[in-house]
C-alpha cells in the first residue's frame, strides 16, 4: 500500500471511531437527561422532617471543657518538649 492511502485509511477509521463515540455520548446525555426529568416529575416531593425537638448536641459543661483543655495542653507539651531532644 501507499503511504496516501495508509493516512487515508487511518484518517477514516479515527472518523468512525469519533463519530461512533460522539453519538454514543450525545445518547447518554439525553437519555439521563429524560430520565431527570421522568423521575422528578413521578416522585413526591420530599416532606419536610417536623421542627418539634432540636437535634444538637447540648454543649458540654464548663469543667468537662477546662479539663479537656487541659489534657490537650500537656499532651501538646510532651510532644514539643520531647522533639527538641
Amino acid at each position: 500500500m501507499q503511504e496516501s492511502e495508509l493516512l487515508q485509511e487511518g484518517l477514516s477509521l479515527m472518523g468512525l471511531g469519533m463519530g461512533f463515540v460522539f453519538v454514543f455520548l450525545t445518547i447518554l446525555v439525553i437519555s439521563v437527561t429524560l430520565m431527570s426529568k421522568l423521575i422528578g416529575r413521578f416522585q413526591p416531593a420530599p416532606v419536610a422532617a417536623p421542627n418539634g425537638r432540636n437535634n444538637a448536641k447540648s454543649p458540654a459543661p464548663k469543667g468537662q471543657d477546662d479539663e479537656v483543655m487541659a489534657v490537650i495542653s500537656a499532651a501538646v507539651h510532651r510532644y514539643r518538649s520531647s522533639r527538641r531532644k
